[in-house]
């Protein structure tokens, strides 16, 4: 499982990607999203969702569990500790870029 792809200054390549940052920055706000709501929210397909929570899985960044809901099967996300820090550092990464300070 890989951990990591920051770099000193906080920049990180694997929440760069602009449908994994958007996935973060809805998670961030909240405790916990329900895959088809980040579905509709982000305005992607499934398979596109799936491909990029799947990414940051296995970077230790998101939390994935199901649970029966209305009698079916739902799949819940959610930002680890790790992964709320690494999207924040990179948050201020991109601020220091854009501010002239990297």
């Amino acid at each position: 499982m890989r951990r990591t792809d920051s770099t000193p200054s906080g920049f990180n390549d694997t929440i760069h990607a602009p449908n994994r940052l958007r996935i973060c920055a809805l998670l961030d706000v909240g405790e916990e999203v329900e895959f088809a709501a980040a579905q509709q929210q982000l305005g992607v397909s499934a398979s596109v969702l799936s491909k990029h929570v799947g990414v940051l899985v296995n970077a230790g960044y998101v939390h994935q569990h199901r649970a029966v809901r209305d009698t079916r099967q739902r799949v819940w996300l959610s930002l680890t500790d790790e992964g709320r820090a690494a999207y924040r550092s990179h948050i201020a990464a991109l601020r220091a870029i854009v501010e002239g300070g990297a």
